[in-house]
């Protein structure tokens, strides 16, 4: 199916293994629970959460889905792995036990299908490190520029291709540390902000801002820094936004 076609089998079985243990934070998934409220709150920043339609595009087993979920937002959670749509759904289960009025829909379903059945839908889209694991970054870009709302923001997040990237991400945490499965990245994958923000034009956005993602593994700190050489966030809005637009 070509709705289908920008998906790596090899992808989705390496992140189908880590299902079980995704919400696990000390597990193979600690740095994105490490990473998440930072990532949570730079899209709080730019869109008012309360009521907010928003897309999560690779979503996982559900981290930032819950964040902006808990904040108030109607999030709608796509990802093409079976396996972490099921723990994202359990989890949201026994989440609801506590927090009941969670608005969380999670789906099997490509970026292309929702941008397809769902154009201009959302006020913001996210895409956390989901790029750098697609085998057309380009058609990624231009499902998540179809989804938005005219005066909505897209926010992703990815790996710089710099020698300091490959000693964190790869080096690192794959090899040194093992905080990743040996395979996780690919260096040739990562995009540097000017290339990923070449595809934003490209899909008709207007990049408003690029921010450099901190992280100390050590401490298991996180924090928005200006330094972009490793992770970096970057948001956009459709063309002739105004870059003043405070969040709705």
């Amino acid at each position: 199916m070509q709705a289908a076609a920008n998906v790596s089998p090899e992808e989705i079985a390496r992140f189908g293994k880590l299902a079980a243990r995704w919400w696990d934070p000390d597990g193979e998934s600690r740095p994105l629970h490490d990473l998440n409220p930072v990532r949570a709150a730079y899209v709080a920043a730019r869109v008012n959460l309360p009521g907010a339609r928003v897309a999560d595009v690779g979503c996982g087993g559900g981290l930032l889905s819950e964040a902006l979920a808990k904040a108030g937002a109607h999030v709608t959670g796509i990802d093409m792995g079976e396996k972490v749509i099921e723990i994202a759904q359990l989890h949201l289960h026994e989440t609801r036990l506590e927090t009941p009025d969670l608005r969380i829909d999670y789906r099997v379903q490509s970026s292309a299908e929702l941008a397809s059945s769902e154009p201009e839908s959302f006020d913001a889209v996210c895409c956390m490190e989901l790029i750098e694991h697609v085998p057309d970054p380009e058609a990624l870009v231009n499902d998540l520029a179809r989804m938005v709302k005219p005066g909505g923001v897209v926010v992703m997040s990815t790996l710089n291709r710099t020698p300091a990237a490959f000693g964190a991400a790869i080096l690192g945490a794959e090899y040194l540390m093992r905080m990743l499965p040996r395979g996780t990245h690919h260096y040739a994958q990562f995009l540097k902000p000017s290339e990923l923000g070449r595809l934003m034009r490209h899909a008709g956005l207007e990049v408003e801002d690029v921010s450099g993602l901190g992280y100390n593994p050590i401490n298991r700190k996180a924090w928005i820094s200006r330094f972009t050489s490793v992770n970096y966030l970057i948001s956009a809005r459709p063309a002739g936004t105004p870059f003043d637009r405070k969040p709705a």
